[in-house]
């Protein structure tokens, strides 16, 4: 089958996504007019999280870390600027909210992505290929050519092989919590995954009231107890730029073992989600006498999910510690808070035994750059998809501009200021004065 195609239309960058890690890129470079550039969305419009913003949820990262601040902060994509426009940036300093509510940053990315004509959405990239001099697109609606491409999909849901066959309308991943979770009163549910999402989760069900009210709610994770996030100043020292750095140099061993140890400083439940979720449960249980409402079971592993005889689902998990025998949980509405993997880049095909790969990722350079066999200022970028080489900080929003400038740097072919290092050595200084007095 033939396709036909409008004339082409050449792009120093094209940026394949525009969600938070593109839409950075799109907006430092809006004001770089030497580099032509388009970032292509297949979704209708802007969205971010939307079926999972619940009532009273906020962010984990300062609100400097928006789009371009930590790198340009006169920028006119910035939090603040998206405040000013809109007149309410003295009633926002008014508000005094401890972290931004969720929604607002939403709001915000939604406007930087309608402020730029460079992001388009409603547009599919199909195929990407390479002709020796350029890269050659195809979207559904025509063909492109770009000296640079900047990979931004994106993240995808995530549930256990277990639950893979069974998701629809009792089972459901926590992203479509908004338009699923409804109509649940005097059922029983699950919420599986012991991060912010299930906490946030968790908590709205038992926020209900009367007849909307669950009859019993079960949360279930594998950690060992519902742990908060580490949001302490030397901890947040992984997420600066330094860090990276040093993280990138470390051997894939070393990477593995760190993402693992310090997953709570990414992925721990917000200490003022964790406190009114035991207040509300203090409530039900000593105040409303609702004392089996609230299941609270960390520190186990799903074993199997099956469709159970009355009815509803029976899940089946393994006590980490005392590994005899299994536990039963009986539901009829289960949520699966369990993260999220990379988006799949199938439109990569016709180029992909020319990237290498280090693991399930593309490998990349200290740039963000794909090693492949093509020319060197022909440049494959990837954003918010290197976790294992980057680490904890790649999918965070904490190193989005900084990583944004260092592909605008590459692909202008200059390297701008980079902020002070850390007050931590990271690295040995083997040989050396290490700064220890004696």
């Amino acid at each position: 089958m033939s396709h036909t195609h409008p004339a082409e239309a050449h792009y120093t960058c094209l940026g394949v996504g525009a969600g938070p890690a593109n839409l950075s890129l799109a907006s430092l470079l809006h004001s770089v007019p030497e580099v032509s550039n388009l970032f292509l969305d297949r979704k209708e419009k802007f969205g971010w999280h939307d079926g999972q913003q619940m009532p009273g949820s906020t962010l984990q990262v300062s609100l400097y870390k928006d789009l371009v601040s930590l790198t340009d902060p006169t920028n006119p994509f910035s939090f603040l600027a998206y405040l000013h426009e809109h007149g309410r940036i003295y009633h926002f300093l008014n508000a005094q909210f401890s972290d931004v509510p969720r929604q607002e940053f939403r709001n915000y990315l939604d406007w930087a992505s309608r402020r730029n004509p460079n992001v388009r959405f409603g547009e599919e990239v199909r195929a990407v290929d390479f002709d020796g001099a350029r890269f050659v697109v195809d979207t559904d609606r025509r063909r492109l050519t770009a000296d640079n491409l900047v990979l931004g999909v994106g993240s995808r849901p995530w549930v256990p092989p277990q639950a893979a066959g069974l998701i629809g309308p009792t089972q459901f991943h926590v992203s479509e919590f908004l338009d699923r979770a409804q109509h649940l009163g005097d059922k029983r549910v699950a919420v599986i995954g012991g991060g912010q999402s299930g906490a946030e989760a968790f908590l709205e069900l038992i926020s209900r009231s009367g007849s909307e009210l669950p009859r019993r709610v079960s949360w279930i994770s594998r950690r060992r107890n519902y742990f908060p996030i580490d949001d302490s100043p030397f901890t947040n020292d992984f997420y600066m730029p330094g860090h990276a750095e040093y993280f990138y140099r470390l051997a894939p061993a070393a990477r593995e073992r760190f993402n693992a140890e310090h997953n709570l400083t990414s992925d721990g439940v917000s200490e003022a989600t964790l406190r009114e979720i035991y207040q509300r449960i203090y409530v039900h249980r000593f105040i409303e006498g609702a004392e089996d409402l609230v299941a609270l079971a960390p520190n186990r592993t799903m074993e199997t999910v099956r469709a159970a005889e009355g009815g509803g689902w029976t899940v089946e998990v393994r006590h980490n510690d005392q590994r005899q025998g299994t536990e039963r949980f009986d539901a009829d509405v289960i949520v699966w808070a369990t993260g999220f993997r990379p988006a799949a880049t199938d439109f990569l095909a016709p180029i992909a035994d020319r990237l290498e790969r280090e693991g399930e990722e593309l490998r990349i350079d200290q740039d963000y750059a794909v090693r492949w066999d093509g020319p060197a200022d022909r440049n494959v970028f990837v954003q918010n998809a290197a976790k294992q080489q980057r680490g904890l900080a790649d999918p965070n929003l904490s190193l989005n501009a900084w990583r944004s400038r260092r592909i605008v740097d590459r692909i202008r072919g200059l390297r701008s200021n980079e902020p002070l290092e850390s007050f931590i050595d990271w690295s040995a200084k083997v040989g050396a004065d290490a700064g220890w007095g004696v």
